[in-house]
């Protein structure tokens, strides 16, 4: 009996060979100054690539003041458009889709990424607890941020919707829009780090009237069958979390809904550790299928999935996709190994962010161990 994750599935224009899919991972390792991709990193995302499968590219800011730590890639210069040109060729000549998360990180940047040193942008003038990455790659605690105007938003939607056409025009597929783990667009969602007054603020809708303007925007600048969205709506990562997330989630989730995105990917609450450190929720609720009901469209769900947990979540229709991250980070094979169930090359945490090819494209497909 053949794996349902080896079934073809239709998101946006594109029909994919089969569910397994590269979920977007930051490795900070694009050049500096200027924060382009390079050649490197072409060679990291095409080692990945396969026909009709879908990578989701690492998070990149739309703007200068959207950074996380060094060596984050941007898609606002042109030389960012140009750097990402030489991934997209690498993945489309193995036959691979590819989709670019658009990022902000609002109050979990730091005023040393910060053009001319000013504090991070965020809803509310509420300080992350933990720390963060600076310039240097130093941890310093988190500061409290500059609360955006309302005047500004509009420059910032605007700033989404140009970051959708540059990845277009960086020969990308779509774009996936980072709503989740405690980043700009989910602080604006959530209670704990959104005490706004104006229409940005305060009920359910005024919360979701970002992210929803956002998505619109990006879906009138490349099309609907472009354009997706993950969410995480029992995360706890960078001290994000909402007490009852049902209401608020079901309201987004419903909305987004009605624009005809090319899917939506959620983060399942056993992995809401963004990658920082190993997380298990003991007992938590299954993201996907509570929210299943909500989406009609093409559902991708992630988080420390194994192939029996992918392929029964698959069979049991609460997704129509599975999203790996760390072990597509230690073989650049994965769907191959799945397909045949061979063993995973372990993964090396310490390599995950910055560095060079240690960790990042020196990881041995299937032919390289089996004649190593």
């Amino acid at each position: 009996m053949s794996s349902p994750l080896f079934q073809p599935l239709q998101i946006g224009p594109y029909r994919l060979a089969h569910r397994i899919v590269m979920a977007p991972l930051t490795r900070m390792r694009a050049s500096r100054p200027g924060n382009a991709p390079n050649a490197l990193n072409a060679e990291y995302y095409g080692q990945r690539a396969t026909k009709d499968g879908l990578i989701v590219a690492e998070a990149s800011p739309v703007t200068p003041t959207g950074h996380f730590g060094p060596g984050t890639p941007g898609i606002y210069s042109d030389e960012q458009i140009k750097g990402w040109t030489l991934v997209t060729n690498a993945v489309h000549a193995k036959g691979g889709v590819i989709f670019l998360q658009l990022w902000h990180v609002g109050r979990i940047s730091h005023s040393s990424l910060q053009p001319n040193g000013a504090l991070p942008i965020a809803p509310s003038a509420i300080a992350a607890q933990g720390v963060a990455l600076t310039g240097s790659g130093e941890p310093a605690p988190f500061e409290t941020p500059r609360a955006i105007e309302t005047s500004e938003i509009p420059g910032l939607i605007e700033a989404y919707a140009q970051a959708a056409r540059n990845a277009i025009a960086a020969g990308f597929d779509g774009v996936e829009v980072h709503g989740a783990n405690g980043y700009l667009l989910e602080q604006f969602l959530q209670t704990r780090s959104n005490t706004r007054i104006d229409a940005y603020g305060g009920s359910i809708e005024n919360r979701a009237r970002l992210v929803l303007e956002v998505v619109r925007a990006a879906v009138a600048a490349i099309g609907a069958g472009r354009v997706a969205i993950r969410l995480s709506p029992y995360g706890r990562a960078n001290d994000s979390g909402e007490d009852d997330p049902m209401p608020l989630y079901s309201y987004v989730v419903g909305e987004l809904n009605k624009l005809g995105l090319a899917y939506l990917h959620l983060i399942e609450p056993r992995a809401s550790g963004a990658g920082q450190r190993e997380v298990d929720h003991k007992d938590a609720p299954c993201a996907a299928d509570l929210f299943r009901p909500l989406w009609t469209g093409p559902l991708i769900t992630a988080g420390n999935f194994t192939i029996d947990t992918a392929e029964a979540t698959v069979a049991a229709g609460h997704a129509d996709a599975i999203a790996f991250g760390r072990y597509f980070i230690s073989n650049p094979d994965l769907p191959e190994r799945i397909r045949r169930r061979a063993a995973f090359n372990p993964y090396n945490r310490k390599t995950f962010y910055g560095g060079d090819a240690t960790g990042y494209t020196d990881y041995p497909a299937l032919t390289e161990a089996m004649a190593g």
